[in-house]
């Protein structure tokens, strides 16, 4: 499996991993019956609960139950970082580039409204992002977002050793080309670092889908992970109307 389809995988499985929180939360006799479906960590506590049966053996399972179980894993395992509501509409990797080109048009858009001597000037140029390029860019954007999404992951400083070999675990079954599984396994076990992170965007557009991917990964209300994106945009020099734009297409999707 090539890095765009396993980022595809990812993605896809949040409307499932949704599914599977909310049917824990309403299943027979079970008291709690609010409407948010409880926090993530609720729903992946616990090795006899859903994260055993999302993560307990692979045998008979689909490459979409395993996605799930892995981005659960990416999602905050046990610690609680709440998912909200960002994985019910989002599906996949034409989906990321669609929101990242919806942001980037409207911001573009506000540019030439502003009037600005650069907006002015410049040509009113098409997007390219994910969804508008030709597969062997598709690749090097995936690898990318995969990247910022896998970073996004540790924002919170809580993914412990026992954790991260569970990750690498159900990463490792998703794809069975070992260049990209020792890849995986290196951007897990590297400390987290926005300016190392922001150098694989080759361009704006790399810098929008990356940004954009670690918004839809963490817990904005957390200090800890909200400088984590504040910082990362700087370092992927996204500009502030830009960032804004990005922020309030996964507000969106969130609703």
């Amino acid at each position: 499996m090539k890095t765009s389809g396993l980022l595809d995988q990812l993605l896809k499985s949040g409307q499932d991993l949704l599914q599977k929180q909310q049917g824990s939360v309403t299943r027979p006799g079970n008291t709690n019956s609010s409407s948010s479906g409880g926090s993530l960590g609720d729903m992946l506590s616990g090795a006899g609960g859903p994260l055993g049966s999302l993560l307990g053996g692979a045998g008979g399972r689909g490459k979409g139950a395993l996605a799930t179980g892995a981005l659960g894993m990416l999602l905050g395992s046990r610690r609680g970082r709440r998912m909200g509501g960002k994985a019910v509409t989002y599906g996949g990797l034409a989906a990321l580039g669609m929101l990242a080109y919806k942001a980037y048009g409207n911001w573009q858009a506000q540019q030439a409204q502003q009037g600005t001597a650069a907006a002015a000037s410049a040509p009113h140029t098409e997007p390219k992002t994910v969804d508008r390029l030709p597969p062997d860019q598709v690749e090097e954007h995936s690898r990318a977002i995969l990247k910022a999404l896998v970073a996004a992951a540790k924002a919170d400083g809580h993914v412990d050793e026992q954790e991260r070999k569970m990750i690498e675990a159900e990463l490792a079954q998703l794809t069975d080309d070992p260049e990209l599984q020792r890849w995986l396994e290196t951007e897990l076990n590297k400390p987290l670092d926005p300016v190392e992170v922001a150098a694989a965007a080759t361009t704006p557009e790399m810098a929008s889908e990356m940004y954009l991917a670690s918004v839809l990964m963490v817990d904005e209300e957390q200090f800890m992970e909200r400088a984590y994106l504040d910082e990362l945009a700087r370092q992927l020099k996204v500009e502030a109307g830009l960032k804004a734009e990005l922020e309030s297409q996964v507000r969106g999707v969130s609703a």
